[in-house]
């Protein structure tokens, strides 16, 4: 009875043994390994959702603008079709969505890991609205002349910031993570202990050597004391 209960206890630690050396190296695998099935990590998933409001709100104060001045027909036929330079906001439109399709094209269906996109647009995006708030005579056109220009600027360097310091640094520390931990669990194998049979933890019977100075002792006993 001893070496049964004896047995299912060694087993039982064995067991426990094998399952904490393995659980926490095989979770950590498995977890990391669906992050990297994901098609796009949630910090660089941020970044597009901005890049999208990037375009949604400038193209909000557009509408708006046009609505201020006037008629959004008339507007957009002088905007548009009868552009000006010095006058028209649309280029700054345009500018925004210049930015939403290269950022998405780039970080989101190529998924680059450089900074080299965003560096263009936001460099096309600085040069031009400087050159524009100079030359042009947008701020004579009220507070759109300056409302635009500034949250168009600040929104693009926001990107750029956005995406330099937060999603290329954490996704490349999430890689250096993951095959820290696959390199870890290749050079300690995971052991997984097999069932135990109860024919491993048994007490030896007894000797017949034994059972025979037993007897001798018995007789001596019942011998009669003279």
């Amino acid at each position: 009875m001893a070496s049964q209960c004896s047995s299912v206890d060694s087993r039982a630690t064995l067991g426990g043994v094998g399952s904490i050396n393995s659980t926490p190296i095989s979770a950590r695998i498995e977890s990391y390994e669906g992050v990297e099935k994901k098609c796009i990590s949630d910090v660089r998933r941020t970044f597009c959702l901005f890049v999208t409001f990037d375009l949604l709100f400038i193209t909000l104060l557009w509408i708006i603008e046009l609505n201020v001045n006037g008629g959004i027909q008339e507007e957009l036929k002088k905007e548009v079709l009868q552009y000006d330079y010095h006058k028209s906001f649309f280029d700054i439109f345009v500018l925004a969505a210049f930015r939403f399709t290269v950022l998405i094209l780039a970080y989101a269906v190529c998924r680059l890991r450089h900074w080299w996109a965003i560096a263009i647009t936001t460099a096309i995006t600085s040069a031009f609205l400087i050159a524009k708030v100079i030359i042009s005579k947008l701020l004579s056109q009220g507070a759109f002349g300056y409302l635009l220009p500034i949250i168009s600027f600040i929104l693009a360097w926001i990107e750029t910031w956005f995406l330099d310091f937060k999603v290329l640094p954490q996704e490349a520390n999430d890689e250096n993570r993951y095959l820290t931990i696959q390199n870890i669990a290749e050079r300690a194998p995971l052991v997984h202990p097999g069932p135990i049979s109860d024919g491993q933890f048994y007490s030896p019977p007894d000797s017949v050597a034994d059972s025979d100075e037993e007897l001798d002792d018995k007789h001596d006993l019942e011998k009669p004391i003279v």
